[in-house]
């Protein structure tokens, strides 16, 4: 596919979304390899582009058939939906929240009608969502709904991992009832599909254990037995290279090590932390994320999307100080993969 084009959600307009959108918009290998439109408010990304000393001069657009994608300019579908002169900046606020859906909806709307590849987005802010009264506070819950996409779920990607997600956004406490045997085999079959987009179709899944040490055979929880084992046994029936469940203290460290191609986790924080503690890099002595590696992926829905692995990281928003690797990563990520789509 030739120089993509790629709908870049502007994220919450309170937060670094802004910023990171346009220090990457400036990456000589991003112009290169895409076409990138962002779907926010001129006049918030006008100031983002004041902020950082900007080479770029902004270019707003009513409709992507009026992009012109020129030497220099930044492209930027405006909804006008932020004023400036009022918003709260790095602070949780209904009005941030409103805008930040309404740009993934008409995201969303241009995917589906094909005037844009896929989406790339910047962070929302689940609080913020929350106050204007979203029924789901995170992209991948948001981006199903609109598309009406049951089988779905949540890949992380860093440079050494790859890890799609059983459960995510949910109470810890409610993780063993949402563990079932359909539902740990429908994301074995996403990670399948995953290893297909980025060309490996013969790829080795590894699924993550529950409980510790995958269990112990029953005897630190059931889970394995009743729902975990009959999933791998079954994607292993339809001819998947998948291995588990396997227990998550050293099944990271062996994925990482080239065993596996992805992992297959059974809640949040037991996927997100060993790809963030790899791919985030925090330096005390000057008090500054100095790395933010890591793009997350929804899986299943009808077109691709990718998003930075970070927050709304309102410590650090409207300074002129923020890290844009990971949007950088995201856009790159969502190139490839378009590419090994086509």
């Amino acid at each position: 596919m030739k120089r993509p084009i790629l709908g870049v959600t502007m994220g919450d307009p309170a937060g670094v979304g802004p910023e990171i959108i346009a220090r990457a918009a400036a990456e000589p290998a991003v112009r290169a390899a895409s076409r990138p439109v962002v779907i926010g408010a001129a006049a918030t990304m006008a100031e983002a582009l004041a902020l950082i000393g900007s080479p770029l001069t902004l270019h707003a657009v009513r409709r992507v058939a009026e992009c012109r994608w020129a030497d220099g300019t930044l492209e930027v579908l405006d909804l006008a939906n932020v004023d400036m002169t009022t918003l709260p900046r790095a602070e949780v606020s209904a009005a941030a929240g409103r805008a930040a859906y309404a740009y993934i909806e008409r995201a969303v709307t241009l995917a589906k009608a094909g005037e844009i590849h896929a989406i790339v987005t910047a962070p929302v802010n689940k609080e913020a969502l929350a106050a204007a009264g979203v029924q789901h506070s995170g992209h991948t819950e948001i981006l199903a709904q609109l598309t009406d996409t049951r089988d779905f779920a949540m890949l992380l990607m860093g440079r050494q991992l790859r890890v799609i997600h059983v459960t995510t956004h949910v109470a810890l406490r409610r993780v063993p009832d949402l563990v079932t045997r359909e539902r740990v085999l429908r994301t074995i079959r996403l990670a399948q599909r995953t290893l297909e987009d980025l060309g490996r179709p013969r790829g080795r899944i590894a699924v993550a254990g529950l409980n510790p040490h995958a269990g112990e055979e029953g005897l630190f929880g059931d889970e394995e037995q009743r729902a975990i084992i009959p999933a791998v046994e079954a994607a292993r029936a339809d001819g998947l290279d998948v291995t588990g469940p396997l227990p998550a203290d050293t099944l990271f460290s062996r994925a990482r090590g080239g065993e596996f191609d992805i992992v297959v986790a059974m809640y949040h924080d037991q996927g997100h932390i060993p790809v963030k503690t790899l791919g985030f890099e925090y330096d005390e002595t000057i008090k500054k994320w100095t790395g933010l590696s890591g793009v997350n992926v929804t899986v299943g829905l009808p077109f691709l999307r990718v998003s930075v692995d970070h927050g709304t990281a309102f410590d650090r928003a409207w300074k002129g100080i923020a890290n844009h690797e990971s949007m950088v990563e995201a856009l790159d990520v969502a190139t490839t993969m378009l590419e090994a789509r086509a």
